[in-house]
C-alpha cells in the first residue's frame, strides 16, 4: 500500500467536488482541509477543472491528497497528471484507464457496480474500488461482494451517502466514502460547507470510536 492510499483510508471520506470553479477552488479547498476532508476529487465535468486540481494542490498541505473524477480515457490521465492529480477516479471499469493510472505512480479508484467489474479492476492493478451507484448496489449486495473481494482491496460506496446510513456500510465491510451533493455544491457558502463537512466527519469519526470500543 503507497502513501497516499494510506493517507486516503486514514482519512475515510473523499469530496466530490462536481461543478468546482477555479474561483471557488482555494477556498473550497481550505474549508474543506480546516474541517477535517484529507482527499478531494475534482470531476472532469466541472469548469475547467485542471485549473482547479492545479489550485488545490498549491493550496493545501502535503497530507492533502488532490484528484480527478470522471475520468474516461487514457489522455485524460495523462492531464490529470500534469495538473498535479494524485488520484484518478472514473465512474466505470476501464483497464487502459486504470493501468495507465498505476504506470504513472497514481492511485486507481474506477467505478464497479457488479463483483466481475471489481476483479477486473483488481486484475488491472486498482488497489481500490468505487462501488457506484451504492444506492443501486445496496447493503444487501454489497456484503455479499465483501465475501469474495480481497481483503487488502478498499471499498468505497459513492451515491446517498450520509451521516445517516455510514454505520451500516461500514459495518458491511466500506473502508471508505465519497461525498458528494450532500456536501458540496456550486455556489454553496463557505460557512454552509464548513457546517455539512464538520458534521460528516464527527459522525465518521464517532462511528469508528463505538465500534473500536464495543
Amino acid at each position: 500500500m503507497n502513501e497516499l492510499t494510506t493517507t486516503l483510508k486514514a482519512a475515510g471520506l473523499v469530496a466530490i467536488l462536481r461543478g468546482l470553479h477555479p474561483s471557488e477552488a482555494q477556498g473550497v479547498g481550505e474549508a474543506l482541509y480546516a474541517s477535517g476532508f484529507r482527499s478531494l476529487e475534482v470531476p472532469l465535468n466541472s469548469p475547467e477543472p485542471l485549473n482547479s486540481i492545479e489550485i488545490l494542490r498549491g493550496a493545501l498541505p502535503e497530507d492533502a491528497v488532490v484528484g480527478a473524477g470522471t475520468v474516461l480515457t487514457v489522455d485524460q490521465v495523462r492531464s490529470c497528471h500534469e495538473a498535479g492529480s494524485q488520484i484518478i477516479v472514473s465512474p466505470n471499469t476501464n483497464v487502459r484507464v486504470i493501468q495507465e493510472t498505476v504506470a504513472l505512480g497514481m492511485d486507481s479508484f474506477p467505478g464497479a457496480a457488479t463483483p466481475s467489474n471489481a476483479f477486473d479492476a483488481i486484475e488491472a492493478g486498482a488497489k481500490n474500488v468505487k462501488i457506484f451507484p451504492a444506492e443501486q448496489v445496496g447493503l444487501a449486495g454489497f456484503k455479499a461482494w465483501t465475501a469474495v473481494i480481497p481483503s487488502g482491496i478498499g471499498l468505497i460506496p459513492v451515491g446517498g451517502i450520509n451521516e445517516e446510513n455510514m454505520a451500516q456500510w461500514l459495518e458491511a465491510g466500506a473502508t471508505g466514502f465519497g461525498i458528494g451533493s450532500s456536501l458540496y455544491k456550486s455556489g454553496r457558502s463557505l460557512e454552509d460547507l464548513k457546517t455539512r463537512a464538520g458534521n460528516l466527519v464527527s459522525a465518521y469519526q464517532t462511528i469508528h470510536e463505538m465500534r473500536k470500543s464495543a
